[in-house]
C-alpha cells in the first residue's frame, strides 16, 4: 500500500500534472494495482498523450496555464532549438539526457514581460538553420521502433494522434507533405477549455497492439536528407495553409535584427511557460 500511495503521487506530480494542486486523476490508480506490471506499461507513451492533450486545452482562449509534463515539453525544446538552451553539465551515456540541463534563473516583473516579448520575436524570426534536426542521431528510429508508429496513443480516458511524418527531418529524411491523420469519430473543444472531450471509434484502442501493421516505412515515405532541413517544395504552402506561422500580429514595420544574442537567451527560455 505504501509504494502503491508513493507511485500514485509521484505520476501525478510528474507525468500527470493538472491544475488542482493537490488532487490527482484518479485513472492513475488503475494502472498501480499491480506494482508487478509497472514495467509493462508505455509510461513514456502515456506521458506524451497526456501532454498533446493539455497542450490543446491550453490553446483554448480561457486558458491560463499549461499541465502535462513540462520537463518533458522544456527538454525537447533544448534539444531541438539551441538558441533557447541553458547551460549544461557533462554526464554519463545512461543518465536521463534531461538531468543535464542546469535550470535557468527566472526573472520578475517588468523584466520578465520584456523578454518574454523578445522571446516571442525570436521564435517568428527562427530559421531552419536555427533547428538541431536530429539531436539524437539519424538513426535513433532504429533503436527505438515505435518512434515510428503511426496512429492515435492513449492513457486511461485520453487518446490523441501521433503520426511521424509530420515531422520526417528529424529522422534525417526529406519532409514531404503527410497523409491525412486517423481522425476522432466525435470531439468537444469549447472556447473556454473548460471541457476537452474526444470520442475515437472502438477500433483505434487496437492500433497500438499492432505496432508492426502501423509503422511508417521511411524509405517508402521519403527519401534521406542531403541537407537537415530538406522539404519538398509543395511543403511550405500547405504548412502555411495549416499552421499559424507567427506569435506576434504582423506590423507594416521593418522586421526588427534579433533582439537577444545565444548566450543572452541561454539560461531563461522556461519564462515562456511561466506567465
Amino acid at each position: 500500500m505504501e509504494v502503491q500511495c508513493y507511485l500514485f503521487v509521484l505520476l501525478g506530480s510528474t507525468l500527470f500534472v493538472d491544475k488542482s494542486r493537490d488532487r490527482i486523476r484518479p485513472a492513475i490508480n488503475l494502472f498501480l494495482k499491480d506494482h508487478r506490471r509497472l514495467a509493462d506499461y508505455a509510461w513514456g507513451a502515456g506521458a506524451l498523450d497526456y501532454l498533446y492533450r493539455q497542450l490543446g486545452v491550453a490553446t483554448r482562449a480561457g486558458s491560463k496555464g499549461l499541465c502535462g509534463c513540462l520537463t518533458l515539453l522544456q527538454a525537447w525544446i533544448y534539444e531541438y532549438f539551441p538558441l533557447f538552451r541553458p547551460s549544461q553539465l557533462p554526464q554519463s551515456p545512461d543518465a536521463p539526457r534531461a538531468s543535464s540541463w542546469i535550470s535557468p534563473r527566472l526573472p520578475g516583473g517588468d523584466e520578465a514581460r520584456q523578454r518574454l516579448v523578445r522571446y516571442r520575436q525570436l521564435l517568428d524570426e527562427l530559421s531552419a538553420d536555427d533547428v538541431t534536426w536530429t539531436p539524437y542521431g539519424r538513426d535513433g528510429h532504429t533503436d527505438i521502433p515505435r518512434s515510428l508508429y503511426t496512429g492515435p496513443i492513449r492513457f486511461s480516458d485520453i487518446a490523441e494522434g501521433y503520426d511521424p511524418s509530420r515531422c520526417l527531418r528529424q529522422f534525417g529524411y526529406r519532409q514531404i507533405i503527410p497523409a491525412a491523420m486517423t481522425v476522432p469519430h466525435d470531439q468537444y473543444r469549447p472556447a473556454s477549455g473548460s471541457s476537452y472531450i474526444v470520442f475515437w471509434d472502438p477500433w483505434v484502442n487496437q492500433l497500438w497492439d499492432n505496432v508492426a501493421a502501423r509503422r511508417l516505412e521511411l524509405d517508402f515515405a521519403s527519401r534521406p536528407c542531403e541537407q537537415p532541413s530538406e522539404i519538398v517544395e509543395e511543403y511550405v504552402d500547405w504548412f502555411l495553409t495549416r499552421s499559424h506561422p507567427r506569435i506576434t500580429h504582423p506590423t507594416d514595420e521593418e522586421p526588427q535584427p534579433r533582439p537577444l544574442l545565444v548566450h543572452q537567451v541561454s539560461y531563461d527560455f522556461l519564462l515562456l511557460f511561466q506567465i
